[in-house]
């Protein structure tokens, strides 16, 4: 560990990032820090950049310009040290063919030099029952908890989490949000993506809201709401996005809960 990455130092550190498809622009011009021991997020409607940031970040996908640190390395000349030390959950994980639940555990075991116990894991997000099951019979809540606990195999210092309750039910999303809150309180790092307000009103220390590729608001969740004299974080975010991704943002909330 760095002097910098001591308690409240940085773990990631992003200046002027840039991305582009084909003309297109994905990330725009994006600068932000996450200090040890917080829960971070990105928000946005679709399309505002935030999963494009995060795989630039950590360098799954070329930045077209920009300086990125993620606990003192270089995710693309430093990527085998780097993902010793974080732990991923992307939004669509892929899964191999009639693997098991106990095999998808034991080969992300066997990818790191320092790793947790799975089992534990299991109980906790209430998939011990589920060992010797085929992923691919999972429901898809099921499959997104799974790829949780593959992010939390290698006992990561910080954490990268896209949209990670999408598919859970209220109970289940609860149970998550004490677990990574748990995570927190024992130094871990997490960085997350989300489109429900009330899950980054409840984990989140600090909160950047994208809009077209841009960081338009970023501050601690309750004080920006204060700030923008709004009655929750959702009021203030749809305040702050164009009108496209207002109703982008608008449908997708609908879609889930129809």
């Amino acid at each position: 560990m760095t002097a910098n990455e001591e308690k409240g130092g940085s773990v990631l550190s992003v200046r002027d990032l840039r991305k582009s498809y084909g003309g297109k622009i994905a990330v725009d011009g994006i600068s932000l820090e996450v200090r040890r021991g917080e829960i971070f997020a990105l928000i946005g409607a679709n399309g505002a950049g935030k999963t494009t940031t995060v795989e630039c970040i950590l360098g799954t996908r070329g930045r077209d310009s920009g300086e990125v640190s993620v606990l003192g390395l270089d995710p693309l000349r430093d990527r085998k040290s780097l993902f010793d030390r974080v732990g991923v959950q992307f939004q669509e994980t892929r899964f191999q063919d009639r693997i098991t639940v106990r095999e998808a555990c034991e080969t992300a075991s066997s990818l790191y030099p320092r790793t947790r116990d799975w089992k534990p894991l299991l109980r906790t997000f209430g998939l011990e029952r589920k060992e010797r099951v085929p992923v691919q019979t999972l429901s898809g809540g099921e499959r997104q908890k799974l790829a949780v606990i593959l992010a939390l195999v290698p006992d990561p210092e910080l954490l990268f989490l896209d949209e990670l309750t999408t598919g859970l039910d209220p109970a289940a999303r609860r149970g998550v949000w004490r677990f990574l809150k748990g995570l927190r309180e024992g130094g871990a790092s997490i960085v997350l993506t989300s489109h429900f307000m009330d899950e980054v009103e409840f984990l989140c220390d600090r909160v950047a809201i994208m809009s077209a590729g841009r960081i338009v608001l970023e501050g601690n969740p309750a004080e920006l709401t204060a700030a923008g004299g709004a009655k929750n974080l959702e009021e203030l975010f749809l305040s702050c996005i164009d009108g496209r991704e207002r109703e982008e943002y608008e449908s997708e909330r609908e879609g889930e809960t129809a």
